[in-house]
C-alpha cells in the first residue's frame, strides 16, 4: 500500500509524463517541505508593487504602485488609501506641476477606486501615527489614475458606524469591504486551508466531491425539493452528503473528507442558514476514540496563532451527566451554577408540589446556587436568616440546613428550585442557567470568559427518543444510521427506547459545533431499525442497505459546522458574519431578492403548476411591485 501511495505522489508532481518512484523518506522529505509556510506574493500577476498594508521604513525610498478604494481625504492634502491588507496615507501634490494629480485625487468621491505611482517617503516629525502599522511613512504621489468612481453611499464603509442588518446584507457587497468581514472571511480561509493540510497532506484524507441532486432522505429536517423534466419526479439537495461518505467507505476510499455544502428547509429559524458549510469526514476501521483524536489533532493544527492554543485531549462527558449537571446536551463549562439533585432532602417534606413531583416515577427535586445573586437577580429563595420566599416558610430547619450544607449556600446567595419529571426539570433549570447568566453579566459580572475556549465531548446519547407529535413512536436521536452502543445491542429488541448510540457530540462554550457517530455496517441490523423500530419505508434507502451487504467495513465519522465554529474562534454575533453572501433568517437573499417567483411557461417543462391560497389576486399583484427589504 506504501508503495501503490508514492507511485500515486509521483505520478502528481512529476513534471514529465513518467511515473517518479520515491521512496518513503523522500515522501517524508517532500510532504515536509511542501507543509512549510511561505510568504504570499500579494502583489503577484496584477498591476501593483505593494500593497497598502505592507509598507514601513524598509522601504523608504522605493517607487510603489498601489492600488485601492479612497477610505477618507482630509482637506485637500492627505487621503488614506485602503486595500484588503491595510491602509496607507498619500500626500496629495500642491504644486501647478501636478494640477492633474491633485484634480484627480481631490475630486473622486469617497470609495472610488483609484491607481497612485509615488515614493516611499518618512512622514514629517510629530506626525507619525502609531495606530497604523504604516503610521511612520506615507506616498508621495507623481501619478494618480481614477479606475472607477463610487457613487453616494448607502452607509459608510465604516465599522464603528451602525447599519441594520437588513442594510448590510441588501448591500453585501459594500459590507464585505469591512474590515470585521475581511478578517473574518480571511480566517476561516485559513483555517479551512489548515484542515486541508492536516488531513489530506499528513493524514492521507482523500477530498472527494459529492452529489448535490439526491433524493429524499427519511428522518432528519425537511429538505429543499428540486424539480426535474420527468412528471412527478424530483430531487431533493441533500442535508448532508451522509449516504455517499458511507457508500466511499464501501468503495474502499478509506479516508474521505470534504469542505460539504448542505441544506435544510428549516424555515424561519434565528441564527440558522438553509444552506451551510460542514467539514465532513469518514473512516473505515476506526472506533468512538480515533474520531474524537483526529478532530482535537485537526483544531489544534488549524486554530488561529492569535487565540490562546487548543489544549487537547477535550474533557468527556455523558448525555446523561450533561443533563443532570446543566440541563442541556450542549453545556457551556466556562461557568458553574450546577444543577443539583436535592430530592433526598426533600423526601419527608410537607410542601405540596414537592410532593406530589416525588411520589411520581422519574419525579425529583432540584436546584441552583447563584453565587451573591440577591444583588441583581428575582428571588426565590434567599439564604439569609430569613429565608425569605413562600416557598421557604413551608421547608422545615432540618431540610434547611442539608440543602445549606448540600449546595454551599452562603449569604446572599440565591437559590432557585424546581420539582417535577427529571428532564423536565433539569432542561428548565438549565435555561435559567443561561438566563441568569445573562443577568449577571449584564450587570458586569464577568462568567463566560470570550477569550476561553472550552471544548466537551458529550457521548453516550441516547439511540431513539420518542416523536414529539405522537410519544408512542421513536425517531432517530441522530440520524437511522448511528450503530447502538455495543453493551446495548440486546437491548434493541425488547427494549429499544433504552438502547445508548455510538454517538458523539463536540461542544465548544456551549454550542454544538460538531457531530458524529460510529455507523452501522451490518445490512441486517440497518434493515431492522429502519423497518422495525422507525416504521420508514426502506425502498427508499434500498442502495445503501445493498451497499452494505458488499463487505462493507466497519465506518464512523463525523462533521464540523464550519459556519459555527469560525463565529465562535472570531467573536461575531452571528453566523451570517463569517458567511460571505448569507441568507436573512427568514431565507431571503436581500440583494438578489430570492427566492423569486417563475412565469408559467418556465415551470411547464417541470410539470408544476402554483396553487396559490385564497389571497392570490392579492399574492400575484405583489409580484410587481418593489421589493421592501426585511427590517
Amino acid at each position: 500500500m506504501l508503495c501503490w501511495l508514492n507511485r500515486l505522489h509521483g505520478a502528481l508532481s512529476a513534471p514529465t509524463g513518467r511515473i517518479a518512484h520515491l521512496r518513503p523518506s523522500s515522501l517524508r522529505r517532500r510532504l515536509a517541505l511542501s507543509s512549510q509556510r511561505r510568504i504570499p506574493e500579494f502583489s503577484s500577476f496584477v498591476a501593483r508593487t505593494n500593497t497598502c498594508g505592507e509598507l514601513r521604513s524598509s522601504h523608504l525610498g522605493q517607487e510603489v504602485t498601489l492600488c485601492g478604494w479612497i477610505q477618507y481625504r482630509r482637506q485637500n492634502v492627505f487621503l488614506v488609501l485602503r486595500d484588503s491588507h491595510g491602509l496607507i496615507q498619500v500626500v496629495i501634490p500642491q504644486d501647478e506641476s501636478a494640477a492633474s494629480v491633485k484634480k484627480i485625487l481631490c475630486e473622486a468621491p469617497v470609495e472610488s477606486v483609484v491607481r497612485v505611482s509615488g515614493t516611499v517617503i518618512s512622514r514629517p516629525p510629530g506626525q507619525e501615527n502609531p495606530k497604523m502599522p504604516t503610521g511612520e511613512i506615507e506616498i508621495k504621489v507623481k501619478t494618480a489614475e481614477l479606475l472607477n468612481s463610487c457613487k453616494k453611499l448607502p452607509f459608510e464603509i465604516k465599522d464603528f458606524v451602525k447599519k441594520t442588518e437588513a442594510l448590510r446584507l441588501q448591500y453585501r457587497y459594500l459590507d464585505l469591504r469591512s474590515f470585521q468581514m475581511q478578517y473574518n472571511l480571511r480566517l476561516r480561509s485559513q483555517m479551512v486551508m489548515k484542515m486541508r493540510e492536516y488531513l489530506c497532506n499528513l493524514h492521507g484524507f482523500v477530498d472527494v466531491e459529492t452529489p448535490t441532486l439526491f433524493k429524499r432522505t427519511p428522518g432528519g429536517a425537511k429538505e429543499f425539493v428540486i424539480p426535474s423534466r420527468e412528471p412527478g419526479k424530483f430531487y431533493c439537495l441533500p442535508q448532508s452528503p451522509q449516504q455517499f461518505k458511507q457508500l466511499l467507505m464501501v468503495g474502499g476510499l478509506d479516508r474521505y473528507f470534504q469542505v460539504a455544502r448542505c441544506y435544510r428547509d428549516e424555515g424561519s429559524r434565528p441564527d440558522r442558514q438553509p444552506e451551510f458549510t460542514q467539514i465532513d469526514i469518514e473512516m473505515s476501521f476506526v472506533d468512538q476514540t480515533g474520531i474524537q483524536s483526529l478532530i482535537e489533532g485537526l483544531l489544534q493544527y488549524s486554530w488561529p496563532s492569535d487565540k490562546d492554543p487548543v489544549v487537547v485531549p477535550f474533557p468527556s462527558m455523558t448525555f446523561a451527566e450533561a443533563l443532570a449537571s446543566y440541563g442541556t446536551d450542549k453545556p457551556d463549562t466556562r461557568f458553574g451554577m450546577k444543577i443539583v439533585d436535592i430530592s433526598n432532602v426533600f423526601r419527608n417534606t410537607e410542601v405540596g408540589f414537592l410532593q406530589d413531583a416525588l411520589s411520581k416515577p422519574q419525579g425529583t427535586v432540584k436546584a441552583m446556587c447563584i453565587s451573591e445573586g440577591a444583588e441583581v437577580l428575582p428571588i426565590f429563595l434567599k439564604a439569609n436568616r430569613n429565608w425569605n420566599s413562600p416557598v421557604a416558610k413551608s421547608i422545615m430547619e432540618e431540610q434547611r440546613s442539608g440543602l445549606t450544607r448540600l449546595m454551599e449556600i452562603q449569604e446572599d446567595d440565591v437559590v432557585l428550585l424546581t420539582a417535577g419529571e427529571h428532564k423536565k426539570a433539569c432542561s428548565v433549570l438549565g435555561k435559567l442557567r443561561l438566563e441568569c447568566a445573562d443577568l449577571l453579566e449584564a450587570r458586569g459580572l464577568v462568567l463566560r470568559d470570550p477569550a476561553l475556549f472550552s471544548f466537551l465531548w458529550v457521548v453516550d446519547f441516547p439511540l431513539f427518543l420518542p416523536k414529539e407529535e405522537n410519544p408512542e413512536k421513536l425517531e432517530s436521536a441522530h440520524h437511522p444510521f448511528t450503530a447502538p452502543h455495543p453493551s446495548d445491542v440486546q437491548l434493541l429488541y425488547s427494549e429499544p427506547e433504552k438502547v445508548r448510540s455510538q454517538h458523539y457530540d463536540l461542544v465548544l462554550n456551549g454550542n454544538e459545533i460538531g457531530g458524529g457517530s460510529i455507523r452501522i455496517h451490518d445490512a441486517e441490523l440497518q434493515r431492522y431499525i429502519l423497518a422495525e423500530l422507525l416504521k420508514e419505508d426502506v425502498k427508499l434507502l434500498s442502495h445503501l442497505l445493498q451497499a452494505l451487504e458488499f463487505g462493507a467495513p466497519p465506518h464512523g465519522g463525523i462533521a464540523l459546522g464550519l459556519d459555527r465554529l469560525i463565529c465562535l474562534v472570531t467573536g461575531a454575533p452571528s453566523i451570517r458574519d463569517v458567511i460571505a453572501f448569507p441568507k436573512s433568517f427568514r431565507g431571503h437573499d436581500l440583494m438578489s431578492n430570492a427566492p423569486d417567483s417563475l412565469p408559467p411557461e418556465e415551470l411547464k417543462p417541470y410539470h408544476i403548476q402554483v396553487s396559490w391560497p385564497a389571497d392570490s389576486e392579492a399574492k400575484k399583484s405583489s409580484l410587481n411591485q418593489p421589493y421592501c427589504p426585511e427590517s
